[in-house]
């Protein structure tokens, strides 16, 4: 008697595998982050990790976010681009640039060359998942 196993998971198009986007962190940003919510009204990214969420402010203007040194948002991930996005905190508007990354960035499932953000967006740069907060 043959016994059938189950065929792997296929992963939709633009879908990979998460990691542990804590644990690729900058050391010097997770310095700056914060481990409770928000005190004061602003914009963050949320970071979650196995064990814990952490929240990054945002300054005004412009953030750099990629695996380069010359990123302001640090993520230590191959799947990551040297220069990757572009977060760009115009008040009222948040809005995020793909810069011309390897492997593209995404907002709620659907991969973007810019778009703006909300509270609760979900960015994917990689295989790290991030989220913007506003508060």
């Amino acid at each position: 008697m043959l016994t059938q196993t189950p065929d792997p998971p296929v992963l939709s198009e633009g879908a990979t595998e998460r990691v542990d986007a804590i644990a690729c962190l900058d050391e010097r940003v997770r310095h700056h982050a914060l481990a409770t919510q928000p005190a004061q009204p602003g914009r963050y990214i949320e970071v979650q990790g196995a064990q814990e969420t952490l929240l990054i402010p945002l300054g005004a203007g412009v953030t750099h976010i990629g695996r380069g040194l010359a990123a302001d948002l640090r993520l230590h991930d191959a799947s990551v681009s040297r220069r990757h996005a572009i977060l760009v905190d115009r008040r009222p508007k948040a809005r995020l640039l793909d810069d011309r990354s390897s492997n593209g960035t995404f907002v709620n499932g659907r991969r973007i060359t810019q778009a703006e953000l909300k509270n609760g967006d979900v960015v994917m740069l990689g295989r790290v998942l991030l989220r913007f907060i506003e508060v």
